[in-house]
């Protein structure tokens, strides 16, 4: 039969957990109401792009910025289209590059579809060491790697190795079914030098380690170093357990990841579980940091219209976070000092911890529209931030996140874009 596809990936989890969202989020919470945060304006947003056959199947997902040492003003955006493949943007919020995704290997199978990408610095790949976009297909359950070179035209080069193995499938058929490399966060061990990914798997909770590995061509593979898999079940008090409403066989999945560079400390958003913290080399317990609102909810999947019907709120979750917990980012400063940054997708608000092993949140922000042409953010999915100058044009560093509903739009279209943000009024909101 031929491989069916299903909707915009943000659209139909949030369908899911829309209903567990508006209960938990009307219940009182101590904490600051997400209509209360203080609001930042963006500054750009890249050109809409729309997630039907006309648009290419092309949907928003994750940026990443990378920043040209030589000329910080020309730094590019890389970030993932799904089908659409990648983009890179400068400064301007202009396409700089397009990138398709690998077309379908036969009639009946997934197209390659970029869900999450991330950088890698200084790689020895060949005779020169570069730095890499490294993005997960969704589609084809591999990584795909480019080169960036902020001097080129195209900066982005495939130097993907062509027998790369898939991360969790063992065939073209379990490819299919799309239980695949979904979540990605890169980190390079500086004991070792050594450059790896830790991926996670769709609609399961398992997060495998590879190790990035040149080949003598100048092309990049990877091997697996070892897997790991945070829980599906939670125990709650009385002696009682939960385990988060979802489509029948379906898992709660990690997407949002990061790790801190300088402690190898990994952050994995369990979409609607909340914030995890454990080793980026996958050892050790991992420590659940926060949960979102709507955790320990009781739900029932109605397969008529796809939705969880939830039960009665019984005051387990959190109070910062409503599911799902996407896109996480870390705003570094000095002396190890910086802000775990994450979106709170179901409010359509950002979450702010501190950096370290307190990990305590300390505020929050909202991205609210410039201007009637330029919109805030809804339903944001994927986040990056960086804390260096970039040029005369964001002296101060830059946020980047996903609008998962960018408006003003075509009629009856989804369009999703990203939007540009001046890192100094989140520091000032934050402040």
């Amino acid at each position: 039969m031929p491989q069916t596809h299903r909707p915009h990936t943000t659209v139909g989890r949030l369908t899911l957990f829309t209903a567990l969202a508006v209960l938990a989020t009307a219940m009182p919470h101590p904490a600051v109401a997400a209509g209360e945060l203080p609001g930042v304006k963006p500054t750009a947003e890249t050109p809409a792009v729309y997630d039907d056959e006309a648009g290419g199947n092309a949907d928003a997902d994750d940026p990443a910025i990378w920043r040209n040492p030589a000329d910080p003003a020309r730094s590019l955006v890389v970030a993932t289209l799904k089908e659409g493949g990648l983009r890179v943007y400068d400064l301007d919020a202009r396409e700089v590059q397009a990138v398709a995704a690998p077309e379908a290997p036969g009639p009946d199978d997934a197209p390659g579809r970029f869900n999450n990408v991330d950088l890698v610095h200084g790689m020895k790949v060949g005779a020169r060491k570069s730095d890499l976009a490294v993005t997960s297909d969704r589609g084809s359950d591999r990584l795909r790697i480019y080169r960036v070179d902020g001097n080129s035209r195209s900066p982005l080069t495939d130097v993907t190795d062509p027998s790369a193995p898939a991360v969790f499938s063992s065939s073209q058929e379990e490819i299919n079914e799309q239980r695949t490399a979904y979540g990605l966060a890169t980190w390079t061990n500086p004991s070792s030098g050594r450059s790896y990914a830790v991926v996670s798997q769709r609609e399961r909770t398992a997060l495998r380690l590879l190790e990035l590995t040149a080949k003598a061509d100048g092309t990049v593979s990877y091997r697996t170093v070892r897997t790991l898999k945070l829980p599906s079940e939670f125990k709650l008090p009385k002696g009682r357990t939960w385990t988060p409403c979802g489509e029948p066989g379906e898992q709660p999945q990690v997407e949002g990841m990061v790790v801190d560079p300088e402690t190898g400390t990994l952050y994995a958003g369990q979409e609607n579980v909340g914030i995890w913290r454990l080793g980026a080399d996958l050892k050790g317990k991992p420590k659940l940091i926060d949960k979102v609102r709507e955790y320990g909810v009781p739900g029932t999947y109605d397969e008529e219209t796809e939705e969880c019907v939830p039960g009665k709120d019984p005051g387990y979750g959190g109070t910062h976070l409503s599911a799902d917990v996407e896109g996480l980012t870390l705003l570094d400063r000095k002396g190890g000092e910086g802000y775990l940054l994450a979106s709170s997708q179901g409010d359509n608000s950002f979450a702010a911890y501190g950096r370290g092993r307190g990990d305590g949140y300390e505020g929050g922000f909202k991205v609210t529209a410039a201007s009637e042409t330029l919109d805030g953010t809804e339903e944001s999915d994927g986040a990056a931030v960086l804390n260096k100058p970039l040029g005369t044009k964001y002296p101060n560093g830059l946020l980047v996140v996903q609008d998962g509903d960018d408006r003003p739009g075509e009629p009856d279209r989804d369009a999703t874009n990203f939007k540009f943000v001046d890192l100094k009024p989140v520091l000032d909101a934050l402040n």
